[in-house]
């Protein structure tokens, strides 16, 4: 071995930039955004371009001058992207358990609107028998009051 053998460092490597995966939370699924499609690739000899993104063969380059190559042939591969999305969004959230919480909190609000109309009703009768307590005492400390004169004449003429 000769002694000024170069030593071999290990290939390097370079970062490769990866979406970080989101949090998943469990209470709440929602589907993939992605879906997977099956293609099987063009026969040979067939002219088609199958594929969403054009060839650098093909006229549609965008660096051609054949125009504008969405506008011409109605999106990259015939797929109506607010539908698409529309789709996805309506698909996303399940509405069963939003109809579901609507629905109690309209029972909720009825019995609490019931409940509320209950205690004004119980709170006027309460506030008609005191006034009526009221009354009644009034009257009994006027009675009282007649009574204490009648007494306190009888014993000024009785004695």
């Amino acid at each position: 071995m000769p002694a000024t053998m170069l030593a071999r460092s290990p290939p390097t490597t370079v970062p490769l930039s990866v979406p970080g995966k989101a949090t998943h939370n469990p209470s709440f699924s929602h589907p993939s955004p992605y879906t997977r499609v099956g293609i099987s690739p063009p026969q040979p000899g067939s002219s088609a371009n199958t594929s969403a993104v054009p060839s650098l063969t093909s006229g549609s380059y965008a660096g051609s001058t054949g125009g504008d190559s969405e506008s011409s042939n109605g999106g990259a591969s015939g797929i109506d992207l607010v539908e698409l999305m529309n789709d996805r969004l309506s698909n996303a959230v399940d509405p069963l358990p939003l109809d579901r919480s609507l629905a109690r909190q309209a029972q909720t609000s009825g019995a609490l609107n019931a409940k509320q109309k209950e205690l004004q009703e119980l709170q006027a009768l309460a506030q008609r028998r005191l006034k009526g307590a009221r009354s009644n005492f009034s009257e009994g400390m006027k009675a009282a009051k007649e009574v204490r004169k009648d007494l306190e004449w009888t014993q000024k003429h009785v004695s």
